[in-house]
């Protein structure tokens, strides 16, 4: 008999339920990241909205916006030389608080539908909810591009189509964090939602470099394609998403313990927790080899009655409800600074790096995805060290106290070249995306598997609706912040970013405290209890 091929040795060697997992791991993934992907527009084509180009020669055909061609209107000709190739209304003096206004828009319709959003979520099959979603994003994506090909000039067309966007687009984070938390258990939950929580920084990048490559020629299509890949990752959701494990026959954890149902309860058998060298339970896997190991006989002689999937625990939450699990108040206020600090970076980090390093908005654009570069390895160590630690509030904390004067410093020699921009977007990206990530992955997930929520699965994505919804009114009002305190200097704005981490750290303490305190707290959930 001829020898398997190394690439079918390598596909048997993984379960059926490996396969599915890592399938939905990828999908979930790349839906979301098409989500960022949709965002990161408007950022770059604010430096085009509003610019200035040199004197054209007698003769000499210039640059300017296809709508002002088309149009035939002439150019207001301002001092010093200059004349004026913005997109009206975007032309006037007071400009940045009209780009903070379009920003405020979007995020505020966003934080006030996050709300909403796993409240119905929880009651609807997250496929069609999702896909919804991702279609009518798409759809007002591209409507905001179809501004520069129909020549709209009113400020209200741009501000409700980023309204409307904003909310429709509430429906992806408790559907993807939802349908990922149904499918991997909490073993290494840190690291595997670090790594998938890349898809933020992966979008953005995308998104940067997709808008960026038309932003000076034709930025409608900076809109309209990102409209597009979104609409055409919805029909794949529509097509391939599987909410949950049971669904197909699959276990939702790779150390699932053995069991039976009979459509009333699940019966368990209450098995043995190992204990190492220094008295803390062992991994799930770990004790999994032990027991196929048989060097730890366990005697399964009592059985757990646990109600079954639609037993009265998987009963939707509610809103007050979610907000009396421990940890959901903190973490939801931490939230909401460390996001202001984030998304400030998303809107306003091209528009910066074009005022200070003097280049385009392509050029601008493509430097910004060095901060969402060190993002992905921010969320990654993030996740690493927070389940080496056992402690999701330390890391944060850590990282937090990390951030502040890395932005003061930032500020200081960004100026100083490119060379020292670089660097610095990269290692400011890493400490504000690190706690952002976790608390929105892994801590999210955590609290909506709440040992004290009895097994209530249907918890979760109200659970990570508070925590994102409060958290996305911090990222509606940093890019206003930022647009206010723009004009009166760059300092101004990164000294609110360094007051909002200090504030994101404040409201960490007494969490970090009891981690500290009681080490032993984070491994309490491990222990069965009989449920009736």
């Amino acid at each position: 008999m001829a020898p398997l091929p190394p690439g079918i040795r390598f596909i048997i060697s993984f379960s059926r339920d490996q396969w599915y997992r890592a399938f939905i791991f990828i999908l979930t993934f790349l839906l979301y990241a098409s989500f960022h992907l949709s965002r990161k527009p408007i950022s770059i084509v604010k430096g085009e909205l509003h610019r200035y180009c040199p004197t054209l020669h007698e003769g000499q055909v210039g640059f300017s916006s296809w709508g002002q061609k088309a149009s035939g209107s002439p150019h207001r000709q301002p001092a010093y030389n200059e004349t004026d190739c913005s997109w009206a209304p975007f032309d006037q003096d007071n400009y940045q608080q009209l780009l903070g206004a379009l920003d405020y828009s979007f995020l505020c319709a966003y934080a006030i539908g996050m709300y909403l959003s796993g409240i119905i979520g929880e009651r609807l099959p997250i496929r069609y909810y999702l896909t919804f979603g991702m279609l009518a994003s798409g759809a007002f994506t591209a409507l905001f591009g179809f501004g520069y090909f129909y020549n709209i000039h009113s400020f209200g067309f741009y501000v409700v189509t980023q309204i409307i966007n904003g909310l429709v687009q509430t429906t992806g984070w408790p559907s993807v964090v939802t349908c990922l938390g149904n499918w991997f258990g909490k073993g290494r939950r840190g690291l595997i939602m670090g790594v998938w929580n890349s898809h933020t920084s992966v979008g953005n990048i995308l998104g940067s470099l997709i808008a960026g490559y038309w932003v000076s020629t034709c930025w409608g299509l900076s809109f309209i394609v990102p409209g597009v890949i979104v609409a055409a990752m919805g029909i794949v959701c529509f097509l391939f998403l599987i909410e949950h494990p049971k669904d197909i026959a699959c276990s939702s954890s790779l150390a699932a313990p053995k069991g039976c149902e009979n459509g009333t309860h699940r019966f368990r058998l209450q098995k043995q927790v190992f204990m190492d060298n220094k008295n803390k339970p062992l991994d799930p896997e770990m004790q999994c080899l032990l027991l196929s190991g048989g060097k730890h006989p366990v005697h399964q002689n009592h059985v757990l009655v646990l109600p079954a999937d639609g037993g009265g625990s998987t009963a939707p939450i509610s809103f007050t409800g979610a907000l009396r699990i421990p940890g959901v108040i903190e973490f939801s206020l931490c939230l909401l600074f460390a996001k202001l600090v984030s998304y400030t970076f998303l809107f306003w980090l091209p528009l910066y790096i074009t005022n200070v390093d003097h280049l385009d908005a392509r050029q601008a654009g493509e430097l910004s995805t060095l901060f969402d570069v060190g993002g992905i390895f921010g969320g990654i160590l993030a996740g690493v060290i927070s389940d080496r630690l056992e402690k999701r509030a330390s890391t944060c904390g850590l990282m937090l106290l990390l951030a502040a004067p890395t932005l003061y410093i930032f500020s200081t020699i960004s100026k100083m070249g490119l060379e020292a921009t670089i660097a610095m977007l990269l290692l400011s990206g890493a400490l504000v995306s690190g706690p952002y990530a976790l608390i929105t992955t892994a801590v999210s997930a955590d609290l909506g598997t709440h040992k004290s929520l009895k097994g209530n699965s249907h918890a979760l994505a109200t659970v990570t609706a508070i925590i994102d919804g409060t958290g996305s009114v911090g990222a509606a009002l940093g890019p206003l912040l930022a647009g206010l305190l723009s004009p009166s200097g760059w300092n101004n704005v990164f000294y609110m970013l360094m007051f909002a981490d200090a504030c994101a750290l404040l409201f960490l303490i007494r969490l970090i405290h009891k981690e500290l305190s009681c080490p032993g707290s984070a491994t309490a959930d491990q222990v069965l209890f009989k449920e009736h």
